[in-house]
C-alpha cells in the first residue's frame, strides 16, 4: 500500500468510528503500526484527528437537535447516564468520548447542553490521543 492511501485509510476509518456508525480504527492502527511504515506519531496524530473531527460532528448534531427538539424527546433518544455524566461534570466528561456507546452519547449530549465548542473539542481530543497513545504504548 502506498503512504497516503493507508493514512488516509485510517483518517476515515477513525473517523467513521467516532459516530454512531461501526468501525474498526484500533485494528488499523495496530496493523499499520506492526507493518512499521509509519511512526507511531504520525499514526497517532492521523487517527486521534479522525476521530475528533468524527466526535465533534456528533456535538454539532447534538447542538443542532437541541434547536427542534423539546428536552424531554431528546432525553428518550441518549442515555441517561451521559446526561447525567453532561450535567454533573461538564466539559472534562469528554476526556470519556473514546468509550463504546457511552461516548457517542457524551458527545451528543455536550451539543445538546451546548457546553463551548473550543473546551469540548479539546477534552475529546485528549480523550481520543490518549486511547490511541496507549494501543501504541501497549504494542
Amino acid at each position: 500500500m502506498t503512504e497516503p492511501l493507508t493514512l488516509s485509510g485510517l483518517f476515515i476509518s477513525a473517523l467513521l468510528s467516532s459516530t454512531l456508525l461501526p468501525g474498526g480504527s484500533e485494528a488499523l492502527l495496530l496493523w499499520l503500526d506492526q507493518s512499521s511504515t509509519h511512526s507511531d506519531l504520525t499514526l497517532l496524530w492521523v487517527a486521534t484527528a479522525g476521530n475528533t473531527i468524527g466526535s465533534i460532528s456528533t456535538w454539532g448534531v447534538g447542538w443542532l437537535v437541541a434547536k427542534k427538539w423539546s428536552p424531554e424527546k431528546l432525553g428518550e433518544k441518549l442515555n441517561p447516564r451521559s446526561i447525567r455524566w453532561i450535567e454533573q461534570h461538564g466539559s472534562p466528561i469528554l476526556l470519556l468520548s473514546w468509550l463504546p456507546l457511552i461516548g457517542d452519547g457524551l458527545c451528543l449530549a455536550a451539543g445538546w447542553f451546548r457546553l463551548p465548542f473550543l473546551s469540548a473539542a479539546l477534552f475529546i481530543g485528549i480523550g481520543k490521543a490518549a486511547r490511541y497513545a496507549t494501543l501504541l504504548w501497549l504494542l
